[in-house]
């Protein structure tokens, strides 16, 4: 199949702004769909509510558009009733993180047979432009006018400790690189934790100086340091620079996965 024969053209034009990398981030999955060459009768989408959310109604196949949160939940619930069924969660970071918080750990903890991908753009783009528990210190949101003044949530660091089989992050610039990460979860057994920088220039940038979805880019591009690079300077003594994140493959193991067929 062609990526095209997965999208539901009858859906387009998508709801998405101008300049969202959300789109760019379903291109990369189907894109590893299509690698793994899973069948859309034997693949369920599942999503909580938020930007991200809206993409399985994008995907023609089986899908599930569930409660603020509860996407994982969902998930499991179709693993455990259908282990044969391949399952793919699309969600963003406060959905995933906020109220679905417990959810996302403890599908961690129980190595759940899924693929998760979470689309990071560091606030609640659909409901106005609330900071999310990714919002950086000092960024400006509608809930934190004057900069936020609480630390934030590593969702990858987040799931490697809760027990996720794989974990890895890029950016909606690596396209290439997040494919491949996407193609790798799809076949590990157990949980698999893609985390994807995106960006969102309506509500994110246009309140912190990157109106422009260039810059927004350019940012994601040049605060990205791969995770061997970044150890390596912290094994010397060496400064990072201020707003870096790490990028790459965090962790695969082969911890017992639940929901995996016998």
């Amino acid at each position: 199949m062609s990526r095209a024969e997965w999208l539901r053209e009858d859906r387009l034009p998508h709801i998405y702004c101008s300049g969202c990398g959300n789109g760019t981030v379903i291109n990369c999955t189907l894109a590893a769909i299509d690698e793994v060459g899973w069948r859309r009768d034997e693949t369920v989408f599942l999503s909580g509510i938020g930007c991200s959310s809206r993409a399985p109604g994008y995907i023609n196949t089986d899908s599930l558009h569930t409660t603020h949160g509860r996407a994982l939940a969902f998930a499991t619930g179709v693993k455990l009733a259908r282990p044969d069924l391949k399952v793919v969660v699309f969600t963003g970071d406060g959905d995933l993180a906020a109220i679905g918080g417990n959810h996302f750990i403890h599908a961690c903890r129980r190595n759940v047979d899924m693929t998760v991908v979470c689309m990071n753009n560091q606030i609640y783009g659909m409901t106005g432009g609330q900071g999310s528990p990714t919002t950086p210190p000092g960024a400006i949101s509608t809930t934190t006018p004057y900069g936020a003044s609480e630390p934030a949530f590593d969702l990858a660091d987040l799931a490697i400790a809760a027990g996720a089989n794989y974990v890895a992050r890029w950016t909606s610039y690596h396209v290439t690189e997040l494919t491949k990460a996407i193609t790798t979860g799809l076949q590990t057994p157990g949980l698999a934790f893609i985390e994807v920088r995106t960006q969102c220039p309506t509500n994110y940038g246009r309140s912190n100086r990157l109106r422009e979805v260039s810059d927004m880019i350019e940012y994601l591009r040049s605060h990205a340091m791969l995770v061997q690079k970044y150890e390596r300077l912290i094994a010397e003594g060496k400064p990072i620079p201020e707003g870096t994140f790490t990028i790459g493959e965090l962790v695969r193991r082969n911890r017992p996965a639940m929901g995996v067929q016998p």
